[in-house]
């Protein structure tokens, strides 16, 4: 198909049947004899080749570790970015490097340049792990980010500070893109779901525990070992890559299971409960062994392309959707986190060292959204590939799985602001809920729809993560620079109100993808290359 508009003339029919890039066979519905019964068997989607070095056949243990060590940089990474808005208001309120004490407003653009960079540095981190391999980006990244982090710990400047959160920023953001890319490249379709979930709560926390634990750090063990413990943390996460995560940048040359033999393959098939096909012989393939996944540089051909491949996938309509989800309730759980301790460390709350416990609410609501994830993205996905006549499993069918937790992190955006609007003795209930809420819908963006880019773009989602990474950092950038001195001068309703009315938008745009996402995944097939 060309056009939208030879797209939208297909009957129901016609487009039901149709297979464009994303839509795949999970479900085989096999018939037998009148003496057996009629029964559906999960197929593996992407089919892995007979090569040991593919990620897919990594076995179940080591996809577990990668799927740790991948959750655990996250965390690292998102950690050493929050930790510090629990010390903006002793900042504001001390003189620091022998200075008088800094403006809120300007206090904020320790975190604002921070994820501006968190997003934007995938512009090249992305291109540059997709032609010199997973490992060498994300081992480079987290060495930058000790550095920078030793950076902070012994600068004596404030615009020092700053440029050090610069490169923070830049070495934390392969966590954003280059992970859960590894993590949709070891597991299968029927998997997914619950791995990015648990990817996803990890990144979350990251924010939330590490402004919790900023307060605590910076009373009880003064300003400089906020910083000297992100370099702790990060340096653990360097170690742990180095010596557990594989290299997964793999061109697959088939696109069927194949085996030695029919006992192994039969194997395979009782252990997982999982339908294979049997079609070449393994022989031809050299062993690969746990230190040759280890391996420290590839290389794929085509550089100059990769660097203009992020720019190309804006073309592509779920780029959008996902983008408008990730920038805007990433940009409301920056804002929270920047904005909320100064509120309960004045009156009527004066909370003093605990102003980062408003993040606690956080802490819940990424649980019970992950607790959501995990149970229902997989098990949405396979119940209506069991009810397709061709036993298709859409990307579509997850969208709908995150629908009401966006629409319950709007609704938290606005109780959060004018319950700030409106301080009082037990306004810090209403503040902990509205956080709750959107961190609860926070679970959704990457689980979700980062699952969603994958399915829907094969090859093209690392493209796509840098932009939908870019728009989230542009976002949280531009709401965390202007809302200080916003919130100063119209109090809290105001901005927070306009940023959840935006967030309703960007939900609602999910409902037209429920009923012709697939249409505009035909029109774009012409832009997705084949896996």
């Amino acid at each position: 198909m060309t056009s939208l508009k030879q797209v939208f003339s297909l009957s129901k029919e016609e487009v039901r049947n149709a297979k464009p890039p994303g839509t795949a066979t999970l479900v085989e519905h096999l018939e037998y004899t009148a003496s057996q019964t009629n029964h559906d068997e999960i197929r593996l989607v992407p089919q892995p080749s007979a090569d040991p070095a593919d990620p897919l056949n990594l076995p179940m243990w080591r996809k577990i570790a990668t799927l740790a060590v991948m959750s655990v940089h996250p965390f690292v990474v998102n950690f050493t970015s929050a930790s510090i808005s629990s010390a903006l208001p002793i900042y504001a309120s001390t003189p620091v490097f022998g200075l008088p004490p800094k403006s809120f407003s300007t206090l904020t653009y320790l975190i604002a340049v921070n994820v501006l960079m968190l997003g934007a540095s995938n512009l090249w981190w992305v291109p540059l792990a997709n032609t010199f391999g997973r490992r060498p980006v994300i081992l480079l990244g987290l060495l930058l980010l000790v550095l920078s982090s030793m950076w902070a710990g012994l600068t004596t400047e404030f615009n020092s500070l700053v440029a050090a959160r610069v490169f923070m920023g830049i070495g934390g953001g392969p966590a954003d893109a280059v992970s859960p890319d590894v993590v949709g490249e070891i597991f299968f379709v029927h998997q997914r779901g619950r791995a990015l979930a648990i990817y996803t709560v990890f990144l979350s926390f990251g924010s939330t525990v590490g402004a919790v634990a900023g307060g605590y750090i910076v009373a009880d063990m003064g300003l400089k070992w906020l910083h000297w413990m992100n370099v702790v943390l990060s340096a653990i996460c360097f170690v742990l890559c180095l010596f557990i995560l594989p290299e997964t940048l793999y061109h697959r040359p088939q696109a069927t299971v194949t085996f030695n033999d029919d006992a192994a393959a039969a194997k395979v098939s009782a252990d997982s409960k999982e339908r294979v096909t049997i079609t070449d012989t393994a022989s031809s393939y050299p062993p690969y062994s746990y230190l040759q996944s280890l391996k420290l540089f590839t290389y794929q051909p085509g550089l100059l392309q990769k660097f203009l491949a992020p720019w190309k996938v804006i073309r592509l309509p779920g780029v959008w959707l996902v983008s408008g989800w990730y920038a805007g309730l990433v940009g409301l759980i920056v804002t929270m986190s920047s904005v909320g301790p100064q509120l309960v460390g004045a009156p009527p709350y004066l909370w003093g060292k605990n102003v980062g416990l408003i993040n606690a609410g956080g802490i819940v609501g990424a649980l019970l959204g992950c607790a959501y994830t995990y149970a229902i993205a997989d098990f949405a996905t396979k119940r209506l590939a069991k009810k397709d006549t061709h036993g298709f499993a859409e990307p579509e069918a997850r969208l709908a799985t995150a629908l009401p937790a966006l629409f319950l992190a709007t609704a938290g955006a606005l109780i959060f602001g004018f319950v700030a609007e409106h301080p009082s003795q037990t306004g810090w209930v209403g503040l902990q809920f509205g956080f709750g809420m959107v961190s609860f819908g926070l679970m959704q963006a990457p689980s979700v729809g980062f699952n969603y880019l994958i399915e829907s773009y094969g090859s093209l989602a690392g493209d796509c993560f840098v932009t939908v990474t870019t728009s989230r950092a542009i976002v949280s950038f531009a709401w965390t620079f202007f809302v200080g001195e916003w919130v100063t001068k119209s109090g809290p309703a105001e901005p927070f109100g306009i940023f959840g009315m935006l967030m309703g938008v960007f939900g609602l745009a999910t409902v037209p993808f429920l009923f012709w996402g697939k249409r505009l995944r035909l029109w774009s097939a012409k832009w997705v290359p084949v896996d």
